[in-house]
């Protein structure tokens, strides 16, 4: 049997390749880390339900990763941002994660990671032709 490859976009196809990476990810790790997955969404609204930015994450394993955080420009610099971060590691703590992990742009917000605790752990240069840091923080 020959295989080709598709690039149909089709949840089934993709659910299928994310939960046997799961399934084989599951055989590698010690059974005190199994089972722990948990979605970690932050967002920030008004009193009429209207959105104006977040955080989007996971926690597996032993951390939690954020995967996308956004403050609307009109509500920056008035510490949403720092806020919401504040409450990812407030859940993160409580389900025992060992760090955070997050990456970022040059254009990006590198400097207000650091300001909460973040280090750089790697970056790829010439990403866009920006620089793409990973940034991490140990959970104390």
């Amino acid at each position: 049997m020959e295989l080709q490859i598709c690039d149909e976009t089709n949840n089934t196809d993709k659910s299928y390749v994310v939960n046997k990476m799961i399934e084989f990810n599951l055989k590698h790790f010690p059974d005190d880390l199994k089972g722990r997955y948990q979605v970690v969404n932050l967002y920030l609204k008004d009193l009429d339900g209207n959105i104006y930015g977040g955080l989007v994450g996971e926690i597996c394993w032993n951390w939690l990763e954020v995967q996308y955080l956004f403050v609307d420009a009109a509500y920056r610099k008035f510490g949403y941002g720092k806020k919401l971060l504040s409450e990812a590691e407030k859940i993160a703590k409580e389900k025992k994660c060992d760090f955070i992990k997050l990456d970022t742009l040059s254009f990006q917000a590198l400097d207000f990671y650091k300001k909460q605790g973040f280090e750089v752990f790697g970056t790829i240069h010439n990403a866009g032709r920006h620089t793409h840091y990973y940034l991490k923080k140990e959970i104390t």
